[in-house]
């Protein structure tokens, strides 16, 4: 699998960018230290003016390649679910239904780890901003018009692989959109609890929101 995602670009919806970031050595920069200042003073205080004085760039350089702060906050979004799908892709491809759930269900609530294959994103990092900041790519008024845009086609994407793993195991269960997307959600939330929350999550060193996920979906598909 290495060796294939190797050769792998992540791609993202096109209407997120003015210019490819990936395009560029300068486009890479903003995307690695975007991700390294979002985490540090939170993407409320983040602006462009800070990002470009950070690279040692002028602010206008910036929107040569984002519109705006909230188009980047989707684009980090969109690559971040595109990075797990090709993970979901490659992990569960040869595994019986009860397996590719279970190991679906892994990969995306799982710790992240690092990965060397993309030098300029920090998928800790990026991890880390998904669960603080994740909800404001799309608790916006704008939300209706980019979904027709297409800009969450990743997310939702993802949302119906598992939907469909669902209906796999049990083609009765009837919410199985709701609980596919409950999944990501409540991964992202009980990561945030056990972080910030611990008096109102189970998750700890030893309970982890996998165990958590895994328990409430394989029991629900049971019952």
């Amino acid at each position: 699998m290495d060796s294939l995602l190797s050769n792998l670009k992540i791609t993202v919806p096109e209407k997120l960018y003015v210019k490819d970031p990936e395009s560029s050595d300068l486009g890479k920069r903003i995307v690695q230290h975007s991700i390294l200042l979002i985490d540090e003073i939170g993407f409320d205080g983040f602006t462009f003016k800070k990002l470009g004085t950070k690279i040692g760039s002028n602010e206008s350089s910036v929107y040569r390649y984002f519109e705006s702060k909230h188009n980047l906050l989707l684009y980090l979004s969109s690559w971040y679910w595109a990075w797990i799908e090709y993970q979901l892709v490659f992990e569960t491809h040869s595994l019986n239904p009860n397996e590719k759930l279970e190991k679906a269900i892994e990969i995306v609530t799982r710790t992240i780890k690092e990965d060397s294959k993309f030098s300029h994103v920090n998928e800790v990092i990026l991890n880390k901003i998904m669960i603080k900041e994740n909800s404001k790519s799309f608790l916006t008024n704008q939300v209706d018009q980019e979904n027709k845009d297409g800009y969450f086609i990743i997310y939702k994407r993802i949302v119906h692989r598992l939907r469909d793993m669902i209906k796999a195991i049990n083609p009765k269960y009837i919410y199985p959109s709701s609980l596919a997307s409950t999944i990501l959600e409540g991964s992202l939330h009980q990561h945030f609890l056990k972080a910030h929350f611990t008096t109102i999550t189970d998750c700890n060193d030893k309970l982890t929101p996998t165990d958590f996920i895994k328990n409430l979906v394989l029991n629900t598909l049971k019952a």
